[in-house]
């Protein structure tokens, strides 16, 4: 069975006056109409097109590249709002839809969500929510500390951030992680820091433990570098400052000047950081 919402490499197999047939290996087929047909083909070729429902509800082939796909999570722009529910732009002809109920707060057009596209059962067409979190399982992860990871920040709450990973689980990025400015829908890489009994998730920014201190050595390096061999911070230097100037604790700032220093790559004046002649 060729599947809703997922991309297909197919096979040519016939022309019509509609397009040109597709098929699979279990002899299933598609039709990818003419206004998506490539200048040249040929017959027994295999084609990449994802596959959804036009606006007669018929499974239908497509060269265009949606932003998101079936059981995919992706930041969307609302493009309209009617009294049945609200309509995505997603990259394809025909809006992805999101019925009322599976609205987190009424959309609005010309506003971005960050949405989940499942497929409705019940009417057996694409349909996306914005209750992104229940979409997420924990109960079996597939992930482990010290791994580096894909993110996508969903929502923000009184500890931090809520992140989706590798668009299977839900993870947090405490407050004391976050040294850059993060919104809804940012898609970002991380590390996992914790797995708890719970099998609750803590993001870091920064490569966990020891890991950290050499990718933030070289980014002090370079600051130092750019700066014309000085930088005026130190260890007596604010958390705050530290954290604005270089997107990092003051923990790690520590870590990594010590690093530099034994490698004599640097000198610790009283006022700041100077670049040795080595």
């Amino acid at each position: 069975m060729i599947q809703i919402g997922e991309f297909h490499e197919l096979i040519i197999i016939r022309e019509t006056e509609h397009g040109i047939y597709l098929e699979n290996d279990e002899g299933d087929e598609v039709l990818l109409p003419n206004k998506y047909v490539p200048e040249t083909w040929m017959v027994h070729e295999k084609i990449n097109v994802f596959v959804y429902l036009d606006h007669e509800k018929r499974p239908v082939a497509t060269t265009l590249k949606p932003k998101i796909k079936r059981d995919q999570f992706a930041n969307l722009r609302c493009a309209e709002v009617s009294k049945v529910g609200a309509f995505l732009d997603w990259g394809l002809e025909k809006h992805l839809f999101v019925p009322f109920k599976e609205q987190v707060i009424p959309m609005q057009k010309g506003e971005t969500y960050l949405v989940f596209c499942y497929l409705d059962l019940e009417t057996d067409r694409l349909a996306a929510s914005s209750k992104v979190h229940s979409f997420l399982d924990n109960s079996v992860l597939t992930v482990k500390p010290f791994e580096e990871v894909d993110l996508i920040v969903s929502n923000h709450t009184e500890l931090g951030f809520n992140v989706i990973i590798n668009q299977l689980h839900l993870g947090l990025i405490y407050h004391d992680e976050v040294f850059k400015p993060l919104k809804i829908g940012d898609e970002i890489k991380g590390f996992i820091k914790k797995v708890r009994e719970d099998n609750k998730i803590d993001i870091t920014l920064q490569r966990p433990g020891y890991r950290s201190i050499e990718p933030n050595a070289q980014k002090i390096l370079d600051k130092i570098k750019a700066a014309g061999g000085f930088i005026d911070l130190t260890d007596k230097s604010a958390p705050e400052e530290i954290k604005n100037r270089l997107q990092m604790s003051k923990k790690s700032f520590k870590k990594a000047v010590g690093t530099l220093y034994k490698q004599r790559l640097i000198d610790i004046k009283e006022d700041g950081i100077l670049l040795t002649d080595n």
